[in-house]
């Protein structure tokens, strides 16, 4: 496949976004990246994959590599993740996450790329009324950063509609996991996934976990998500891009999850028992713009 075009990864130097890099090498894709580095790392690039360190507002510099590159497909992973904070700074969420992304978008319509996955959320569904979340499930997002993926997933829609362009929009429910191989993993030193804070925190390397919230509508009163393995995830994104080169008309929007939730509780016992450590808990109040449950219908 590497001998048709290349995909340019955007955030490859991430934590998914360096997964999915792998996955495609993994796959016989030709593979470039743009990063700015601001929360990922050149050595989770291998050194046989072109990379530029950059930001995709800078069209010129996406202009080059589309040239250059004979870039066909982009997976976006570039962007703002951590809800509170985008609760705290909307602006930096609707900069990074919304405009960046028309940028991007504008730049790939103009130098003729064919298609574009787009890292979009759970998040966008807000507080989901049917559980499990099917594709179809309103969008009502309660917060910025639910709100920034969706209006991504808005433009992609429209510009599909008008250029020969089309596009996956994956909804990821809780990523978690490294890569089986240790090539590459969740390295950012202010990462909040759960299972890595509670894994740290068993090690002695942080104190305790913050528990945020014990009176949600679940089982035991904390937070339920639906977790998937990052290097799933990654499969799932060449899996995307062999389905839109099939139907160059039919565009695609998917929830990623395995279907099964998980408490806050249940994941930090489970990290006891893998570890036969303890992770201490520290009890606190709810979070701003934390639903109580998030599970995937992953039937589509």
């Amino acid at each position: 496949m590497s001998d048709r075009f290349t995909v340019l990864v955007t955030g490859g130097a991430g934590y998914i976004g360096s997964h999915a890099v792998l996955a495609l090498k993994g796959a016989g894709w030709s593979v470039a990246v743009i990063d700015n580095l601001t929360t990922g790392f050149r050595w989770a690039v291998p050194d046989d994959v072109a990379f530029f360190e950059g930001d995709i507002e800078d069209s010129a510099l996406v202009a080059r590599i589309v040239d250059e590159h004979n870039i066909g497909a982009i997976m976006h992973f570039a962007g703002s993740i951590i809800v509170p904070e985008s609760v705290e700074n909307p602006l930096k969420y609707y900069h990074n996450n919304s405009a960046k992304s028309r940028s991007l978008i504008e730049s790939a319509v103009t130098g003729g790329v064919k298609h574009f996955i787009f890292s979009s959320t759970a998040a966008t569904y807000g507080i989901p009324e049917e559980s499990p979340v099917r594709e179809t499930t309103p969008q009502l997002p309660i917060n910025p950063y639910g709100m920034s993926k969706l209006m991504t997933e808005y433009m992609l829609r429209d510009v599909a509609a008008v250029h020969d362009f089309n596009f996956c929009a994956l909804r990821y429910f809780n990523v978690a996991g490294a890569d089986p191989q240790a090539r590459t993993g969740q390295s950012t030193a202010g990462a909040t996934h759960l299972i890595k804070v509670a894994v740290e925190a068993a090690l002695g390397k942080r104190d305790s976990v913050a528990v945020f919230g014990t009176d949600y509508d679940t089982p035991d009163g904390t937070g339920v998500r639906d977790y998937i393995h990052v290097s799933d995830l990654a499969d799932a994104h060449v899996l995307a891009l062999s389905a839109l080169i099939a139907e160059p008309s039919q565009n695609h929007l998917l929830n990623c999850g395995y279907g099964r939730g998980f408490s806050v509780l249940e994941v930090l016992d489970a990290v006891d028992r893998v570890t036969k450590l303890k992770v201490n808990r520290k009890l606190e109040g709810r979070r701003a713009g934390d639903p109580d449950s998030l599970i995937s219908d992953n039937e589509a």
